[in-house]
């Protein structure tokens, strides 16, 4: 049985005192349905609500069940541990344990799948940590009592590395999220003394100006957690990725800037997110190859970047940037082709999307914006420049709105459907349903094999 993990200095330790590096990824798109990951427009909330509509409260929360039994059952731990990884990041929305309109009352069966992923994992020496990725109120202080009834829950599970309380924080005064980890560090250290809580710099984990000096003492056995996704590997890039020297420096500069701020500290560093996102060839035909086998060089320049750093990239299972991801063949892909072609078309993922179909129509917004505001000054909302007037107008006025009036049509394609039916669906996310990503898995396990 390990023991607990913890912060020595700038590493992650075992009981014994030896370093362990946290190599792995993040489960997302599961207990936090990330549209992008499990294809379907717009947010979670909203899904379920409109398919308990069209077919019915108990058909939607049958589906909704299988569909998080069959995402990650411990085929897909045996399978991420034969890449000689040793981490998940899972992430969590906390619907699951708390409703809005019946606040601060647990619901226990918020752990019945949790609790299962977690004895998978450690049943194959893979440490979890657990993230609120999405927290209640839009990233409240209510997240306080929650994480302690987590916490209360895990206390004394030691494959469980640590709590991430709060995913990619944005805060503009940067006090908030400061007195915020006061305030949870107190609540769970209050119950559970022994686990790292791994802390997310502001402004999507990349600013930590405003983290008090004393961290190291403040808040003991903490790692602190930077996003470091590459321009390159988006679909947006600047330019195609070519291994340049100039590119490789951006990358360095980039990656060193983050971890500044704890580097001169001595603090522990742990990078929680980062990767590229790869091409399908439903959708760019010919060039899928061409365009994959510069992502996975962005993906290789970044782990040689990172070296000893404990380090988990983007996602186990996801068509977009998982290890795995869902066959075309399955009766999901199937039956949402068409669907999943319309909202490609038209971009309405906020997070990897590639808007060459609908950038015309969105261009005229974002010159409308420029030539009304002439002072460059006063389009630099927060959080620029993580946002430009570009990026803002893409996520408000195309992701978020074009998202909600697509979410019914998502729905309606479960009208009618059986129980077997509704089943077959969710069974279209296990394991044995789903294809590897050769090369990215390829380029993992050399760096785990070098790493030792």
């Amino acid at each position: 049985m390990a023991g607990f993990l913890r912060v020595s200095e700038t590493r992650i330790v075992d009981d014994e005192g030896k370093e362990v590096i946290l190599r792995g990824a993040g489960l997302g798109g599961w207990m936090t349905m990330e549209n992008f990951i499990s294809g379907y427009p717009g947010c979670e909330f909203q899904i379920r609500e409109v398919l308990a509509e069209v077919i019915g409260q108990e058909k939607s929360e049958y589906f909704f069940d299988k569909f998080l039994e069959h995402f990650f059952a411990e085929p897909d731990a045996a399978f991420f541990k034969s890449l000689g990884l040793n981490c998940i990041r899972i992430a969590i929305n906390y619907r699951h344990f708390e409703d809005d309109l019946n606040p601060r009352v647990l619901k226990e069966s918020g752990f019945k799948h949790l609790d299962r992923v977690v004895a998978a994992c450690a049943k194959h020496g893979i440490y979890t940590i657990l993230d609120m990725h999405t927290a209640p109120g839009g990233q409240n202080g209510g997240l306080v009592w929650l994480w302690t009834e987590i916490a209360k829950h895990y206390k004394d599970e030691t494959w469980i590395a640590g709590y991430n309380p709060m995913n990619e924080p944005a805060d503009p005064r940067h006090n908030g999220l400061v007195n915020f980890y006061d305030r949870v560090d107190a609540a769970v250290r209050s119950v559970d003394p022994y686990h790292i809580l791994f802390l997310d710099g502001n402004t999507y984990s990349t600013d930590f100006s405003g983290f008090p000096d004393d961290a190291g003492a403040r808040w003991s056995n903490t790692a602190y957690a930077i996003h470091d996704y590459s321009v390159y590997g988006f679909p947006d890039t600047p330019e195609p990725y070519a291994r340049t020297e100039e590119q490789r420096t951006r990358m360095q500069k980039s990656y060193t800037k983050k971890r500044a701020w704890m580097d001169e500290r001595g603090l522990c560093v742990w990078n929680g997110e980062w990767g590229p996102v790869y091409a399908r060839p439903e959708y760019e035909g010919d060039a899928t190859d061409e365009i994959n086998e510069r992502r996975y060089n962005v993906l290789n320049d970044q782990l040689q970047l990172y070296a000893k750093a404990s380090v988990l990239c983007t996602d186990v299972k996801a068509t977009l940037t998982g290890m795995v991801y869902v066959s075309p063949e399955t009766a999901y892909r199937q039956h949402f082709a068409a669907f999943l072609g319309h909202k490609y078309r038209l971009a309405a993922d906020s997070w990897g999307a590639d808007d060459k179909y609908v950038r015309h129509a969105y261009d005229p917004i974002v010159r409308l914006i420029e030539e009304n505001v002439p002072n460059e000054e006063h389009r630099k909302l927060y959080p620029y420049p993580v946002w430009t007037v570009r990026g803002r107008v893409a996520r408000v006025a195309r992701c978020t709105l074009i998202s909600e009036f697509l979410v019914r049509e998502w729905a309606d394609q479960f009208a009618g459907l059986s129980v077997e039916q509704l089943d077959r669906l969710a069974e279209s996310f296990k394991f044995e349903n789903c294809m590897e990503r050769d090369g990215l898995n390829k380029v993992l396990r050399e760096h785990a094999s070098q790493a030792g």
